[in-house]
């Protein structure tokens, strides 16, 4: 008759088996949660901070709306395809890249600069820091440069080999969302409601192209009238698609919390700007980053960390880009 236990050679394999697995488990863990580190560089490229926010504030001296545009271009890529410098990747005869996406197109700049970041780091440290990493650090430092907060920019992503110009065309958050479009935008990248509107107050600075709110000064009614009409001036009903106003009529090259003051007085420029503050769920923390300031700069930054960490490829994934507008 057959033994009704299994022999200890059999215990013994399966033991064996559950610990190899379970090791398994854990490595995969961990990787995981150790695949960004703040002194990524310190040993390959000690001096890769440094030039990142000396050209990134000689940009910014020149010209302030340059520090929303790279700040900008950080956002645009990490969210197709999470933070891989797919968005700095340039059409080619058989490729088609993110930059003429309908979000991207005659609006993204800012790669000019990055070009000039990439060009130094690699005269010091060649084939090392990757062109995802350059965008995430200059929008830090495009905020600090226009006395915005600062925070830790987690280091080690390495660059896509391809790009995503489908994507780009529908998770980019369009300036003609409604609340709840916006709500699931965010909360399609893992982002709360509070992150979406305080990422939100990026719009603190930059400027917006006449195209993207002209809907919203002639047809909608939640807008205060003289800035509607002091907006109209300049944005005709037809033609001028490219005339620039300012996301933030009070400060528009300081990183504060006016822009949520502009909310509460029906001053948001953009249709899914004003949506923060229309009598939905996101009043309260409208009104909360309004009076609080420091609040607000805190959540921005943690914000921040969190979005630069959507879907990094690390280790022997992707590639270190040597020109950041094309694959090795």
């Amino acid at each position: 008759m057959a033994s009704q236990y299994p022999s200890s050679s059999s215990f013994f394999n399966t033991l064996n088996l559950c610990f190899c697995l379970l090791f398994l488990r854990l490595n995969v863990i961990g990787a995981a949660s150790a695949q960004l580190t703040p002194r990524f560089y310190a040993k390959t490229c000690p001096s890769a901070l440094s030039i990142i926010k000396s050209v990134v504030n000689s940009a910014v001296n020149s010209e302030a709306r340059m520090g929303a545009s790279l700040l900008r271009l950080h956002f645009h890529d990490c969210f197709v395809n999470g933070c891989d410098a797919s968005i700095l990747l340039d059409d080619t005869s058989n490729f088609k890249g993110e930059k003429t996406a309908l979000p991207n197109a005659n609006s993204l700049r800012g790669f000019e600069v990055v070009d000039a970041i990439k060009s130094q780091l690699e005269a010091s440290c060649p084939g090392v820091v990757s062109c995802a990493d350059i965008l995430a650090v200059a929008a830090r430092d495009s905020v600090v440069a226009l006395r915005g907060p600062s925070w830790t920019v987690r280091l080690g992503r390495r660059d896509s080999t391809t790009a995503n110009f489908d994507a780009a065309q529908i998770d980019i958050p369009a300036p003609t969302l409604n609340l709840s479009a916006l709500i699931a935008a965010f909360s399609k990248k893992s982002l709360t409601v509070r992150e979406m509107v305080a990422l939100s107050g990026s719009h603190t600075i930059g400027q917006a192209r006449c195209a993207t709110f002209r809907t919203r000064i002639y047809n909608e009614s939640d807008i205060d009238d003289s800035f509607k009409t002091s907006l109209q001036a300049n944005c005709p009903r037809s033609g001028g698609d490219n005339i620039l106003s300012p996301l933030d009529i009070q400060t528009p090259t300081t990183f504060d919390n006016a822009y949520y003051t502009n909310l509460v007085n029906k001053k948001g420029l953009l249709h899914s700007d004003q949506q923060l503050f229309s009598g939905g769920s996101t009043d309260a923390v409208v009104n909360i980053y309004r009076t609080k300031p420091t609040t607000f700069l805190a959540d921005f930054a943690n914000a921040m960390v969190k979005m630069g960490n959507l879907s990094p490829l690390t280790g022997t994934s992707g590639q270190i880009r040597t020109n950041c507008r094309k694959t090795n």
